[in-house]
C-alpha cells in the first residue's frame, strides 16, 4: 500500500508528529511505501536545521533526516508555511536577499502541487495534527 502523510502541528505543540513518525517507521518495516510526507502549517517546524533541543530529549529533526535517508522518503515542506515561519532554503534565501539555509538534511521546500501529486499516487492519505 502507498501512503501520503500530512503533518500539520509543530513538534512541540502536540505528539501528532511523533505519532506520524512511528506510523511511517512501522509502515516501511511492513513493506508499505510512503510516497511523500508533507509538512503543512505549524508542521514546517519539523524541518528547521537549527533546532537544538537539549541532549537528553528526542532529536526530532535528526530523526526525520535519518528516516528520509534510510528509506528514501520525500520530506516536503509547504513553501507558504515555510516562508511565514522564516524557513528558507538556499535558493529562496538568495531570492529574498538573505543568506540563510535553514532546511534540514532530507527536507525540501515545494508547493501544494507536490502534495496533490502525492495524494493522486497514494492509496491512502493520512493527516496528523
Amino acid at each position: 500500500m502507498k501512503f501520503a502523510i500530512q503533518i500539520n502541528s509543530s513538534p512541540y505543540q502536540s505528539n501528532s508528529g511523533e505519532t506520524a513518525y512511528q506510523f511511517i517507521k512501522c509502515a516501511v518495516e511492513m513493506g508499505h511505501e510512503v510516497v511523500r510526507v508533507f509538512f503543512y502549517q505549524e508542521g514546517a517546524y519539523h524541518a528547521f536545521r537549527t533546532a537544538t533541543p537539549p541532549s537528553d530529549e528526542v532529536q526530532i529533526v535528526a530523526r526525520w533526516s535519518a528516516l528520509a535517508r534510510d528509506h528514501n522518503i520525500d520530506l516536503v515542506v509547504c513553501i507558504s508555511a515555510a516562508q511565514r515561519r522564516g524557513l528558507l532554503d538556499a535558493s529562496e534565501a538568495s531570492r529574498q536577499g538573505k543568506k540563510d539555509n535553514d532546511v534540514a538534511e532530507g527536507f525540501r521546500i515545494a508547493g501544494l502541487g507536490q502534495w496533490v501529486e502525492a495524494m493522486l499516487v497514494a492509496d491512502r492519505f493520512i493527516e496528523f495534527g
